[in-house]
């Protein structure tokens, strides 16, 4: 018997950080393995302009991870440090090589990165209706909850959003302050929730820009933010051609904060037309009822659907009071 029947993998696999001449090769995998899996005629040609391995390598090397079989790159595996929430994920393995452990051996720095990180809800984003992926994340503690929505509608003209701001449109000093009060929005969501490494990624790739909304103040000050969204937009982004993605947003909750959502929402699609682009996308997770209510409400349709799964099995940042736009893919 082989060393890889017997361990039910592949004997010669290794694990090793992801460096940059693995980065054209781990962007084939990606597609090839996601296209195959959802039978997509080209596989090779999934995702389209989108780019998901090279946008997260460029935002923190050091989180991601590649699979070799003698040398040879044959899967990867990416971690999210969002403060007091971590998330991981594309994992992709060659299709010739799936079922044999490799996947299982891309899980282990990403955990090792969550425990270095202190991290102490983690999640991820996986297809709803596959067993095998249930299972795997399962044996390290995730637990399938509601569903996630991949949403998406056409572009329209939108009046210019009263309060609306750009980070890629303030001055150094302005974004040091912006990225304090967008610290402040997103603890207030949830406890040690941080975007900066998003926002601050988005801007030093040239990927699209963050939407602040300004909150109005009582005399002559600023009550800090009404909302953010990390919005990545076209071609060589994770939104792909003609794209505007939401990848995260939120708003301040408590009363008012629906009115807030659809504030934020507008914003969003004033920056989408503003950059040429015909499609907006934002994830919603069906567990934030009302905020899903009115995207649909919008003219928003979903394209892709998914479950997120947790770890601890408890509702995070995803409950019905919730405003918030994400999908951990």
């Amino acid at each position: 018997m082989s060393a890889a029947q017997r361990t039910g993998g592949v004997a010669s696999v290794a694990v090793r950080p992801l460096v940059e001449p693995d980065l054209d090769r781990a962007d084939q995998i990606f597609r090839v393995a996601f296209g195959t899996f959802l039978g997509f005629p080209e596989p090779e040609t999934f995702f389209g302009t989108a780019d998901y391995v090279r946008t997260r390598w460029a935002a923190d090397p050091r989180s991601a991870f590649a699979a070799t079989v003698e040398g040879e790159v044959v899967g990867t595996n990416f971690a999210a440090d969002w403060g007091s929430v971590g998330y991981f994920g594309p994992l992709t393995v060659r299709p010739d090589l799936w079922d044999q452990g490799i996947g299982r051996r891309l899980m282990e720095p990403v955990m090792a990165c969550f425990d270095t990180w202190g991290n102490r809800h983690l999640g991820l984003f996986t297809f709803s209706h596959s067993p095998k992926h249930l299972e795997l994340y399962r044996r390290y503690g995730f637990w399938p909850r509601f569903l996630t929505a991949i949403m998406k509608k056409q572009v329209s003209a939108r009046a210019p959003v009263p309060g609306r701001l750009l980070y890629g449109e303030l001055t150094g000093a302005e974004r040091a302050d912006a990225l304090g009060l967008c610290g402040a929005l997103t603890e207030s969501v949830f406890e040690g929730l941080s975007l900066e490494r998003e926002i601050v990624a988005t801007q030093a790739q040239g990927l699209g820009d963050t939407v602040l909304l300004e909150g109005a103040g009582s005399g002559s000050g600023r009550s800090g933010l009404d909302g953010l969204a990390v919005c990545h937009c076209g071609a060589g982004s994770e939104a792909g051609e003609d794209v505007c993605f939401v990848k995260f947003g939120a708003v301040r909750p408590g009363q008012g904060a629906a009115d807030r959502f659809g504030r934020l929402l507008d914003a969003c699609e004033q920056l989408a037309a503003e950059k040429g682009l015909g499609q907006l996308d934002a994830g919603m997770n069906l567990a934030r009822e009302d905020a899903y209510r009115r995207m649909a409400d919008r003219g928003f349709r979903t394209w892709l659907q998914g479950v997120t799964m947790h770890r601890p099995n408890e509702s995070g940042y995803s409950h019905p009071d919730a405003y918030v736009i994400d999908d951990w893919r």
